[in-house]
C-alpha cells in the first residue's frame, strides 16, 4: 500500500496532539505499556524500511511521519516531558529557565542532598542518595498525575512539575557520581 493511502486511512491517529497520535487520553498517568503498543503498530505502519523501494516523496514522507511518531513518544514516555506537554497543551508555562522561584522547603532538602552528594564516596552512599530521590520522585508523580488528571489544576501543577525537574538534574549528578567512583575504582 502507498503511503498517501496509509496516511488516509491513519489520519484520525495523526490529530493534534501526541496523545491523539497513539489513540491515549491525555493524562499524566498512562500505561506504559498502551503506549509501547501503539508506538510500535505504528512504526510497522509508516517505518522508512517500508518504503526503501518507493518513490522520494513517500520515502520523504515515512521519514516526517515517523520522526513526528518517534517525538512524541520520547515526550510522553519521559514523565517530565510529558507532564511539561501536558502544561503546554493547557496554555501553562512551566517557564523553568526563566522563573527560578521555588518553595523554600523544596531548596533546602535540594541543598541537603546536593551536600550529601559531595561527601559521598562509595556506591553505598551514592545508592541511598537514589533510593531517597526515587521514593520523592514518586510522591511527587502521584501529586502531578492528582493535579493534572483528577483536578485539572494546572496552575497547581506547575510548580511540582518545576520540582520534578529539579530530582531529575539532581539525579543525573548522582549517575556522574556513580561514574566517578567506577573511574577510581581499582581494576578499571
Amino acid at each position: 500500500m502507498r503511503l498517501r493511502g496509509i496516511v488516509q486511512r491513519l489520519k484520525p491517529q495523526f490529530g493534534q496532539n501526541h496523545f491523539e497520535l497513539f489513540g491515549l487520553a491525555p493524562a499524566f498517568a498512562i500505561e506504559r505499556a498502551d503506549l509501547e503498543r501503539a508506538y510500535l503498530g505504528l512504526q510497522a505502519i509508516i517505518h522508512p524500511d517500508r518504503f526503501a523501494h518507493a518513490g522520494d516523496a513517500e520515502r520523504r514522507a515515512s521519514m516526517q511521519w515517523t520522526t513526528r511518531v518517534n517525538e512524541a513518544y520520547r515526550t510522553l514516555r519521559n514523565p517530565v516531558q510529558r507532564a511539561q506537554y501536558l502544561l503546554e497543551l493547557n496554555g501553562v508555562d512551566v517557564a523553568f529557565e526563566s522563573d527560578t522561584s521555588m518553595p523554600k522547603e523544596f531548596l533546602m532538602e535540594q541543598l541537603e542532598l546536593r551536600e550529601k552528594l559531595e561527601h559521598a564516596r562509595d556506591v553505598e552512599s551514592l545508592g541511598l542518595i537514589q533510593k531517597n530521590l526515587n521514593e520523592e520522585r514518586k510522591n511527587i508523580e502521584k501529586q502531578i498525575s492528582e493535579q493534572l488528571d483528577a483536578r485539572h489544576d494546572y496552575q497547581g501543577a506547575r510548580i511540582l512539575v518545576r520540582k520534578l525537574m529539579f530530582l531529575d538534574r539532581l539525579g543525573e549528578e548522582v549517575d556522574a557520581a556513580y561514574e566517578r567512583i567506577e573511574m577510581r575504582a581499582p581494576g578499571s
